[in-house]
């Protein structure tokens, strides 16, 4: 096993409540983080300093989307609110109104729309809805200093599941949703239909992240196991089987490696150390599914993962509320792993 330890993380305090997101920027220099406190909050990924907080939500954030060119966030709130926020001024620019929590948010590869996923509670049946994106310059200039009303231009009816994470396909014309009772599910946009349903998982599925080529996704479960899937025909190309439930997984963007966190149920966390919890973000080969490092650190489950886009640093997010930025030693890229 590769003795990743050794890296010195940084250690990112700003949050008061479990992180649920963290994602970097295209450019890689920013990282964003959500948690159930109610500020997203963004990050220098070079130094880890804190750059700002978004305000605005009542409630826990349960993710985000940044565009492509780092302008706008885009955040989804337990307070039954989705919101757009300038990146550099911090300001909301719009606001849309939803009847349940929304669970998860994602801007369409045109960048000129963007889907609101609500979840499936309070009699409420889990919707996806399709919004416009307001430019930044015209709602900036709009009389009133309040967020505008966002627009919705039509809703998809997903049923009494929740969806739980969702992309979009690099052309657009595809969206692909995972949700909590573990089912993959492909869709047309234009026509709203639902092409093809997988049952991937035994247990939902709480994160799915591309690959960097767009080519395979990797999803992670509590059932123990993360999966790397072909995006055509949504087949199981490999299963990474770990000891823990797992909450998210992410793809190096440079070498054969998927990361994956998980541990102990945060619910039974208070009867154990870090060490019988399996806090550990762990380090599996892509191809040969076996795990090769392990890097120790949170005191809690690790909810959520990403690598920088230059696959030279990763974080963790954990349900301790901590936040770590972990820049890999020299050794790990010069390693032979075969």
């Amino acid at each position: 096993l590769v003795p990743l330890n050794a890296m010195r993380p940084i250690l990112l305090k700003g949050h008061e409540r479990p992180i649920t997101m963290v994602a970097f920027n295209r450019e890689g220099d920013l990282l964003f983080t959500t948690a159930r406190d109610s500020k997203p909050t963004v990050w220098s990924a070079s130094t880890g300093e804190r750059i700002g907080t978004y305000n605005g939500h009542t409630g826990a954030v349960l993710s985000f989307d940044v565009t492509d060119d780092s302008k706008l966030l885009l955040t989804a709130g337990a307070d039954n609110s989705a919101r757009l926020f300038d990146v550099e001024t911090g300001k909301c620019l719009a606001v849309w109104a939803t009847k349940s929590p929304v669970r998860c948010v994602r801007f369409a590869p045109s960048q000129r729309e963007a889907v609101i996923v609500s979840s499936a509670l309070m009699k409420q049946a889990c919707t996806i809805a399709f919004v416009d994106i307001p430019t930044p310059a015209a709602a900036l200039a709009a009389a009133s200093p309040t967020p505008v009303e966002g627009a919705v231009t039509r809703v998809l009816e997903a049923g009494p599941v929740t969806i739980t994470k969702l992309l979009f396909y690099p052309t657009g014309a595809l969206l692909l949703t995972g949700d909590n009772d573990g089912v993959l599910k492909k869709w047309d946009v234009a026509s709203g239909a639902v092409l093809d349903a997988v049952p991937l998982h035994k247990r939902a599925i709480h994160d799915i992240q591309f690959a960097p080529s767009a080519r395979q996704f990797v999803t992670a479960s509590p059932d123990m196991t993360a999966k790397l899937i072909d995006v055509d025909y949504l087949k199981v190309l490999k299963t990474y089987a770990l000891d823990r439930p797992l909450n998210a997984a992410a793809v190096s963007p440079i070498l054969d490696h998927v990361v994956v966190g998980g541990g102990q149920e945060a619910k039974d966390v208070t009867t154990t150390g870090d060490r019988a919890g399996k806090f550990e973000s762990i380090f599996m080969h892509a191809v040969y599914e076996e795990e090769i490092g392990k890097v120790k650190g949170h005191f809690g489950p690790i909810n959520t993962l990403a690598f920088a886009p230059d696959g030279r640093t990763f974080a963790s997010g954990g349900e301790e509320g901590f936040v770590r930025l972990h820049k890999f030693d020299e050794d790990y890229f010069t390693r032979n792993y075969n």
